[in-house]
C-alpha cells in the first residue's frame, strides 16, 4: 500500500522542494542585495517585480535601452567541487554588463536565476552577495531574481546561474562599428584569468592530466582550483569612464573577449572593408593559459579560437587619443597596452578570422606567435 493509500499522503517537501529554506536565503542574502540599490530602486526585495524609477531617462534625448543575458557555464562545477560559491557571481555580471558596455550602455539593473537541485539556504546566500558585489563594482542595481529547486532534474548539490541587466545609452553616443576608421588603435584590457569561457575545455584538460583541483602549481603560486575559480574581471564602470574621459568620439567601440576568443569577438564589432591586424607576440600570455595548452596539448589555434588568452576587454579608439587612453586605463588598475591597428582590407589578405555570431562586417588578421 502506497503512502498516499494510507492516508500519509506527499507534500511538497516530501517531493524534494523545501520552500522554508528557500525563505531562510532570501532573509540571509537581502542586506546585499539592498546594497545595491540606489534611490531608483522601488519596493525592497521580495516582490513579484523589482522596480526601477526611469524618470532620469527623461533626461535623455533619444535613450536607447540595451539588454544581454548570459550565465557562467560549467565554471559552476569547479566552485560546487570546491565548495566555494561567494564568487560565482563576478563570472555572472561580468559575462552580462560587460557585453551591455560594449555599445557605451550604461548598466542600470540586473536580475538573477539560480536553479538547483536542494536548497541550501547559506550557498545560495553566497552565490546572491556575489552578484550583488559584482553589482556594486560595476555600478548597478541588483532588482530581483529568482531560485527555484528542481529536485530529480540536478543533483542535491548542483546549480546554475543565469542573469540579465538593461541598460542605457543615449543614440548618439552609441559606439558601434560605424565608427571604427582605417588607422585605428586597439587596445587591450587585461583579464583576471580564464573568466568564464571554456571550462569545458579546461575540465576535460584537467581530466586528462589526471590533476586534482588541490594540486599546487608553482608557475601559478597557487592550487589549481584557487586558479580556476578566479573571478572574471568587471570592466562596465572602467570603460565607462574611459568613454566620459575621451573626447567625444573619440573611443569607437569596445569588445568583450568571452566565447570564441580574441579574434571572433573583435571581428564582430568591425565594418566590413577593414582588418584588425594584431601581434600574437605583443603581449605574454598568462601562466594558466600556457599550462592548458601543455597538459592537454591542445593545438594553439583551438586555444585561442575558445580561450581570452589574457585580453579579456578590447577598446577600439582614434589615433590621436591612443596614448591618454591608455594612461588613463592603467590609473583605473588595468593592464593595458597597445593590442594593433585597424587597416584597410587588402585583396591579398588570407587567414582572416570574420563572419562570427552570424555578423557580416570586419576581419581580423592574427600573425606571430605567442610569447609565454
Amino acid at each position: 500500500m502506497t503512502a498516499a493509500a494510507a492516508g500519509a499522503g506527499l507534500t511538497y517537501a516530501a517531493a524534494g522542494v523545501d520552500t522554508e529554506a528557500g525563505d531562510r536565503a532570501v532573509e540571509l542574502m537581502k542586506e546585499a542585495v539592498r546594497a545595491t540599490h540606489g534611490p531608483q530602486v522601488l519596493g525592497g526585495v521580495g516582490g513579484f517585480a523589482g522596480l526601477w524609477d526611469a524618470s532620469a531617462l527623461t533626461a535623455y534625448r533619444r535613450p536607447l535601452l540595451a539588454t544581454s543575458t548570459d550565465g557562467v557555464g560549467t565554471k559552476v562545477a569547479i566552485a560546487q567541487a570546491l565548495d566555494v560559491h561567494d564568487t560565482i557571481g563576478f563570472d555572472l555580471v561580468g559575462m552580462v554588463v560587460d557585453d551591455i558596455v560594449v555599445v557605451g550602455a550604461r548598466p542600470l539593473f540586473m536580475t538573477d536565476y539560480i536553479a538547483c537541485g536542494r536548497v541550501v539556504p547559506e550557498r545560495i546566500a553566497d552565490v546572491v552577495r556575489g552578484i550583488a558585489a559584482a553589482c556594486s563594482v560595476a555600478g548597478t542595481a541588483l532588482v530581483g531574481g529568482e531560485t527555484a529547486e528542481h529536485p530529480g532534474l540536478l543533483a542535491p548539490d548542483e546549480y546554475d546561474v543565469a542573469g540579465a541587466a538593461t541598460g542605457v545609452v543615449e543614440a548618439d553616443a552609441l559606439l558601434g562599428p560605424d565608427r571604427v576608421r582605417a588607422g585605428d588603435v586597439l587596445l587591450a584590457l587585461g583579464s583576471s584569468g580564464l573568466h568564464s569561457n571554456g571550462y569545458s575545455l579546461v575540465r576535460a584538460v584537467v581530466r586528462h592530466a589526471g590533476w586534482g583541483l588541490e594540486r599546487h602549481v608553482d608557475e601559478l603560486g597557487r592550487t589549481l582550483g584557487e586558479e580556476l575559480l578566479e573571478p572574471t574581471r568587471v570592466y562596465a564602470a572602467d570603460c565607462l569612464a574611459l568613454v566620459d574621459a575621451a573626447p567625444a568620439g573619440a573611443v569607437r567601440t569596445f569588445s568583450h573577449v568571452t566565447g570564441g576568443g580574441l579574434a571572433a569577438n573583435v571581428a564582430r564589432v568591425l565594418p566590413a572593408g577593414v582588418v584588425a591586424e594584431i601581434d600574437r607576440s605583443g603581449w605574454t600570455v598568462p601562466p594558466v593559459f600556457a599550462l592548458v595548452q601543455g597538459l592537454g596539448a591542445v593545438p594553439w589555434e583551438d586555444l585561442e579560437g575558445t580561450l581570452n588568452l589574457g585580453v579579456g576587454m578590447v577598446a577600439v579608439v582614434a589615433p590621436e587619443v591612443a596614448d591618454a587612453v591608455l594612461a588613463h586605463a592603467r590609473t583605473l588598475g588595468l593592464a593595458a597596452w597597445e593590442l594593433g591597428r585597424v587597416r584597410p582590407r587588402a585583396q591579398d589578405d588570407r587567414g582572416l578570422v570574420e563572419g562570427t555570431k552570424g555578423v557580416t562586417g570586419g576581419a581580423v588578421l592574427l600573425h606571430g606567435t605567442y610569447r609565454t
